[in-house]
């Protein structure tokens, strides 16, 4: 864990040295006040005292504006953007008329429309920062002042008030607990907002001010509290408190920190140490950086690079202007002198220059920045609006939070994520057991009948009504008295820590320490075995209706080390017991000989309960006689009043005592995922981006959840866990797992790869350890890692074949992150397909992104629900917030927030992949339109004498990009798209474009500014040429200024409009209104600015009247537009026809097959590929099985020494019907089809020849994914693609079974159930091309057959040629999310 710089050293006494160089680089930006606080003094109930210190207070502000630094403010923001600087020096110079060519409303009011658009919405955003924290300020607390209680607003609680809490309240600021309601000064809280976790934690007061209960004696409460200065540490208080000339030590478990609830407890005192900005909470919440996406970027960059081009194309022409001026217009000066302020031709070229650069100003339109801001506003409400990313259960809909990320949704390769509330709901269930050798709980068959949930009330009228089992025979086993049944649930009321509260007769509520012990007892309650109440010396329980009263003589307590708990009780017949849970790994080693048998029954059992992901634990006990009891209470008993080396001495106390135990059986419990983890996780990874999990959790609780959601499989390669403690031996395992990466990937490949023989060779010698060498950097091997060897190259790691993952704790990131271990750290996890990080600091979650930032250059995105995460949300490119029932410090954050993590899925292959395809196109076609229409004036400038004369008049030039071309690319921004929604979810790979940058980077602009000047070339050549010698139906030439001017414009416009035409590839109403739409407003524009009307009107602006009606009567200037239209069209075509038939993109194949269905689709199908997922599928709840080493499952979220607290007492509280009833109770699968992305700068786009898989098939076992299109995998793309939906009888199905060496390419769409560990590793097309085609005949309509050559293929790898069938059938009526015309 790393502390911050402004800790003294006497607050943390076992900081390593090492920390304080990273903190110098993590704090510089603290406040100098901040700097120089090394301690704090508060005083209570003295406000004068404390306010001598010049504390914060307790009004915190997000808010970037008032009213009145807004416009100063924003206006220097948006100045400091490249383009609006540079729209402001244009604008400066056309206010000089000597070298302006364009009147000055043709910038200022572009210009000014996107200053008001920003300001518009950065005020908005500001407004509700407002909102957000009035409401937040203006909350009301009860403050103790001259010794009555007064409500006064959060803004007005000030450091060393003392402040009353009640049940429910949100906590005002960060508070030293002085005393409660219950007994003990304890009091509990949740710390949904902090973590994200709801179980209840425990707060105790110091026991000196517990007894201050009223508020006589808390008013008169002048204690003093030196500690800490305010930092972000959660988990840590360092202080003492000073009263009455005593000292009292003050920790974490004496603080209430802001944000969280108070919960189960009447009510509370605190003393406020920590206010406002001061607090932890919003010490976490970290800085809130600008965030721009990698094409703002680039478009800042592009835009330099016009301006560059904009330049020399001046230079050109301006030494253009002093050659012609010298050499020929020096020869007209008698009756066409040079304007007053030109003496020379040299001060002519310069004034041409500035006019050049004016009039070609339009390579960069500010209507560009205004467009972007629409275009993204679309997408964000798109975002808003979408149905499929609401929650009905929580009523929660996704919002987008910002406007400027949209299309960065679509290039994320690396995710981080959060566990506790965004993976996990952090509810627990009881699921399977094993009980003397029997297992309980066994699933069943998902085609089959689903048992029935069942009901315990008739049986047990104290049974929780939400408990969930489905397995009668348990119930039954109890009925009859099993006795191993019974002693099995007698365990689980009796071995445990949670606290009941009941209500009313009946109504029992478990507060437990962690989600796990909650099911456990639940589950015990509810088979008859009831917990009821506790005081420090007995457990009374309900067993079978019959109430019993145990005698609580000990509680062995669970630390990370043990991984177990037991309990020593003596039964009301007076026989003394051990009961013990835990690990199975540390329990089955400490049982009696004699359960050998046994053992390995249940340790099958174990490993199958393990392969489904559930957590388990093994259950024994041990009788004690008298004799062992009183002998091992001694020990115990001087163990514990040790004064040094207490938990050694108590922990070989407990070692002694936990032997020779009989196994009772073993429990499963599930920790519940969100809805669609497992599947999104496929999905996402299969769209080549990599999740990082990274948690507060254990190690054992994170790797369990890794296997639950699929991240972590039996089938991975190896997993790595890196656990030293020393940088040394950080360093030494990190270079040990690359090593054994390489070393497999070479077997695995069967030989050396270039390059990497010679590197391993250089990493053996320079590693420091050998086989069988420990890695903590003792022995011989010190010396040589002196001299580390030099690190591998990137692109060997990049292409390490295999599927490994890694397990990092957090006291190993700590040393990791450090400055000469970052490469070591970053190239063996980002050679890895998981990675998952423990016990993390909130400040390390943002270390390990900005490291990934710094070293990968990849776009990353994390995901989080508590507060704890929002430095990490903060400091990735795109952060996301889970909202729902955990909090919103996290939403608050956040960039995008929605309530399921399973939505990630539909924002990025969906929303941020459009958004992305969409921006570009829009990118690529505004360029081009606009090099088509300047271009030309930079060629007339060498026909005009370089007079800086435009081809067009100036209101063409204004309205160009305002009106005739700015709908249509709007609307291709915002509404188009290559595939349906629905495909872009069952084909991943369509994804991969976006991460690799392929659709807008800097040679698609030259390829795009190319095709603008040939354009213009056309454009401008093509009419001068044939209008030089045309002539009129009359005679009269037509070679004139304005018919040139009205032909060149009018195709230009029908030119870029047909441009756009073809780039569209959805259309919409709204994309024929505005194409068509701004065509025809450019014919009525035109002729109205030449009309009769408007000349009468303002004579001396209008001055070509007719000349459009002329000029557009002429036939000679239509075949003219029509020549230079199919000039400039035609090419494009071609090439693009080209490129889909000779290399087509997935898209494009995609899309192809979607045409397809449309064409066959009938009213009435069936759908031929349920047949398949019939076959050896798996029920959509439990996503198949592994088999596998079986892992520790003792995962609970315990803290150690909540057993002592049991037994002290401190924690009980004498209810009233408990002291009513008290005298009646003294009776004594990552996915396997996963293809690296290429990290070369040469990759080319994936095509259809195979270089792209789908999402998995749902088909299991050793049944291969069936392709429904030949034409996807390189076949004839006639063959048609029927859809996968609906269902067909699976009855006469013919499978066939591949070698497990060989599998298809599995370009089958995602079902919704998809099973990802179904899929194989996908081959090349290539290799293997299965055809499926429909069977002829019998009784099985819509079934599939395989031809021979499939069969062949398969089997011996013969290439068969793919045939489509024309058998008739009916083909699946799908339902389609859009439609391509």
């Amino acid at each position: 864990m790393t502390v911050l710089k402004d800790l003294p050293e006497k607050w943390f006494p076992i900081v390593l040295p090492l920390q304080g160089k990273k903190q110098t680089r993590l704090n510089g930006g603290k406040s100098k006040k901040k700097r120089t606080e090394e301690e704090r003094r508060v005083r209570a109930n003295d406000r004068e005292y404390n306010e001598k210190f010049q504390y914060a207070s307790n009004c915190i502000m997000t808010s970037k504006y008032n009213i009145i630094t807004f416009l100063p403010v924003n206006l220097f923001e948006q100045f400091q953007e490249v383009a609006n600087t540079y729209f402001l020096f244009l604008l400066i110079l056309q206010l000089i008329p000597q070298i302006s060519s364009l009147s000055w409303f043709t910038t200022i009011v572009p210009l000014a429309l996107v200053l008001c658009i920003t300001a518009v919405k950065d005020a908005t955003d500001d407004y509700f920062r407002h909102k957000s924290d009035n409401q937040v300020n203006n909350r009301q607390s009860q403050v103790l002042i001259r010794g009555s209680l007064q409500n006064e607003k959060w803004m007005n609680v000030r450091v060393g008030d003392i402040i009353k809490l009640e049940n429910n309240q949100f906590v005002a600021a960060d508070l030293l607990l002085l005393s409660s309601s219950e007994p003990h000064g304890l009091c509990y809280i949740e710390t949904a907002e902090l973590d994200g976790e709801t179980n209840m934690k425990v707060r105790q007061s110091v026991s000196v001010t517990s007894e201050l209960g009223d508020q006589n004696n808390l008013a008169s409460f002048d204690g003093e509290v030196v500690c800490e200065p305010p930092n972000n540490k959660l988990d840590r208080f360092c202080g003492t408190l000073y009263w009455r000339d005593k000292k009292y030590a003050l920790t974490n478990q004496n603080m209430l920190l802001r944000g969280c609830v108070l919960r189960n407890t009447e009510a509370c005192y605190g003393l406020v140490i920590f206010a406002g900005p001061d607090t932890k909470l919003m010490q976490n919440s970290g800085r809130t950086k600008f965030k721009r996406t990698s094409i703002d970027r680039l478009m800042n960059t592009l835009v330099l690079w016009i301006f560059g081009f904009l330049v020399c194309m001046g230079v050109i022409l301006a030494v253009g202007n002093a050659v012609w001026e010298r050499e020929v217009g020096s020869l007209f000066q008698s009756y066409l002198p040079w304007d007053p302020p030109v003496d020379n031709f040299l001060f002519s070229a310069f004034l041409s220059f500035w006019s050049y650069v004016i009039i070609l100003n339009t390579v960069v339109p500010i209507s560009l920045y205004v467009s972007v801001e629409v275009i993204r506003l679309g997408h964000s409400y798109f975002i808003n609006w979408d149905q499929q990313m609401f929650c009905s259960q929580c009523n929660t809909a996704a919002e987008a939070r910002t406007t400027t990320l949209n299309e960065e949704l679509g290039q994320v390769e690396y995710i981080f994520s959060d566990k506790t509330g965004t993976l996990t709901q952090n509810i627990m269930s009881f699921n399977k057991c094993s009980i003397n050798g029997q297992t309980y709980g066994e699933g069943t068959d998902p085609l089959g009948p689903q048992p029935k949930r069942l009901d315990f009330t008739p049986f047990n009228p104290l049974a929780d009504p939400g408990f969930c089992f489905y397995d009668d025979t348990l119930l039954e086993s109890v009925k009859v008295g099993d006795s191993h049944t019974h002693e099995f649930f007698r365990l689980l009321s009796l071995c445990h820590t949670v606290m009941s509260e009941e209500k009313s007769e009946g109504e029992l509520v478990y507060k437990a320490q962690s989600p796990d012990e909650g099911a456990l007892v639940t589950a015990a309650r509810n088979f008859g075995f009831v917990f009821r109440s506790r005081t420090p010396g007995t457990i009374t329980t309900t067993e079978m209706g019959r109430p019993v009263t145990y005698t609580l003589l000990a509680i062995l307590d669970f630390n990370n080390i043990r991984k177990r708990m037991s309990v020593i009780v003596r039964n009301p017949e007076g026989r003394i017991r051990l009961y013990c849970k835990g690990a199975d790994t540390v329990l089955l080693e400490r049982l009696h000989p004699c359960n050998q048998e046994l053992m390995n029954i249940t340790s099958d059992h174990l490993n199958e309960y393990a392969a489904d992901g559930l957590r388990t634990l093994a259950l024994a006990y041990r009788d004690l006689s008298e004799d062992e009891w009183e002998a091992w209470s001694e020990s115990h008993r001087c163990a514990d009043k040790a004064t040094n080396c207490r938990e050694d001495r108590l922990a070989a106390a407990y070692e002694e005592i936990e032997q020779d135990m009989m196994l009772l059986g073993a429990t499963a419990i599930e920790d519940k995922l969100q809805e669609g983890v497992p599947e999104t996780i496929a999905v996402l990874s299969l769209a080549n981006i990599k999740i990082w999990v990274l948690t507060g959790d254990k190690q054992e609780t994170a790797v369990n959840i890794g296997y639950s959601c699929k991240m972590l499989t039996d089938d991975m390669t190896e997993v790595f866990i890196i656990s030293g403690h020393t940088v040394q031996s950080v360093r030494q395992e990190l270079r040990r797992a690359r090593d054994r990466m390489i070393e497999l990937s070479r077997t695995r490949d069967g030989g050396k790869e270039e390059g990497m023989e010679g590197w391993g060779e250089a990493c053996f010698m320079g590693n420091g350890f050998r086989e069988g060498q420990e890695g903590d950097g003792t022995g011989g091997g010190g010396k040589q890692l002196q001299c580390p060897p030099p690190p591998p190259p990137p692109n060997l790691m990049d292409n390490i074949s295999g599927e490994f993952a890694l397990v990092i704790n957090g006291h190993s990131l700590a040393h990791a992150l450090e400055a000469d271990m970052e490469m070591e750290f970053v190239l063996t996890a980002c050679a890895c397909k998981a990675v998952i990080c423990c016990r993390v600091t909130p400040l390390q979650k943002a270390q390990v992104v900005e490291l990934i930032k710094k070293h990968k250059k990849a776009v990353t995105l994390a995901i989080g629900d508590g507060a704890n995460d929002v430095s990490m949300i903060k400091s990735a490119h795109i952060g996301v917030g889970i909202s729902g029932q955990e909090g919103i410090q996290a939403v608050l954050s956040s960039d995008y927030s929605f309530s399921q993590f399973r939505f990630l899925q539909r924002l990025l292959l969906v929303h941020g992949r459009w958004s992305y395809l969409r921006m570009c196109r829009f990118l690529c076609y505004f360029f081009y339109k606009n090099f088509a229409f300047t271009m030309v004036h930079f060629w007339f400038g060498f026909f005009c004498g370089f007079s800086a004369q435009t081809v067009y008049d100036q209101y063409f030039i204004t309205l160009y990009n305002i009106v005739y071309t700015s709908l249509p690319v709007l609307a291709m921004g915002i509404f188009d798209q290559d595939v349906p929604d629905q495909r872009s979810l069952e084909y991943p790979k369509l994804y991969e474009p976006g991460q690799l940058n392929l659709l807008f980077n800097k040679r698609e602009f030259f390829i795009c500014i190319a095709q603008g000047i040939y354009t213009s070339v056309v454009l401008f050549f093509v009419p001068c040429a044939v209008l030089s010698d045309a002539t009129q139906s009359t005679g009269v030439p037509l070679a004139d200024y304005q018919t040139f001017a009205v032909t060149t414009a009018t195709a230009l416009v029908i030119v870029v409009s047909v441009q756009i035409a073809l780039d569209t590839g959805f259309w919409t109403l709204i994309n024929h209104v505005f194409v068509w739409g701004s065509v025809g407003s450019y014919f009525a524009i035109m002729f109205a600015l030449h009309s009769q009307t408007l000349f009468r009107i303002f004579p001396n602006h209008f001055h070509f009247v007719g000349s459009a009606q002329s000029t557009l009567l002429q036939p000679v200037v239509w075949l003219t537009i029509a020549l230079a239209t199919a000039i400039c069209i035609v090419p494009v075509l071609a090439f693009r026809f080209l490129k889909v038939d000779l290399k087509p993109q997935l898209s494009d194949t995609v899309r192809y097959t979607q045409l397809v269905r449309q064409k066959k689709r009938k009213p009435v199908g069936r759908s031929v590929g349920s047949a398949w997922r019939g076959v050896g599928s798996v029920s959509e709840g439990r996503l198949g099985a592994r088999s596998g080493s079986r892992r520790s499952g003792y995962a609970f979220a315990h803290q150690e020494g909540f057993g002592e607290l049991i037994t002290s007492g401190k924690n009980m509280r004498l209810s009233s019907l408990a002291l009513a009833t008290f005298a009646s109770r003294h009776s004594s699968s990552w996915i396997d089809t996963l293809r690296r992305k290429k990290h070369t700068h040469t990759h080319t786009p994936p095509s259809a020849s195979g270089e792209c898989s789908p999402a998995p098939s749902c088909i299991s076992g050793s049944v291969p994914p069936l392709s429904n299109s030949s034409s996807l995998l390189g076949g004839s793309q006639d063959t048609p693609i029927e859809e996968e939906t609906g269902t067909a009888p699976a009855r006469n199905t013919q499978t066939v079974v591949a070698s497990s060496t060989q599998t298809p390419p599995a370009l089958a769409p995602v079902s919704e159930a998809a099973t990802p560990q179904a899929s194989a590793p996908a081959l090349s097309a290539g290799d293997l091309t299965l055809t499926a085609v429909r069977s002829h005949g019998g009784d099985s309509p819509g079934g599939w057959t395989i031809t021979l050559g499939t069969v062949q293929e398969a089997l011996f790898g013969w290439k068969a040629r793919t045939a489509a069938s024309n058998s008739p059938g009916p083909p699946s009526a799908a339902k389609e999310t859009g439609q391509i015309e």
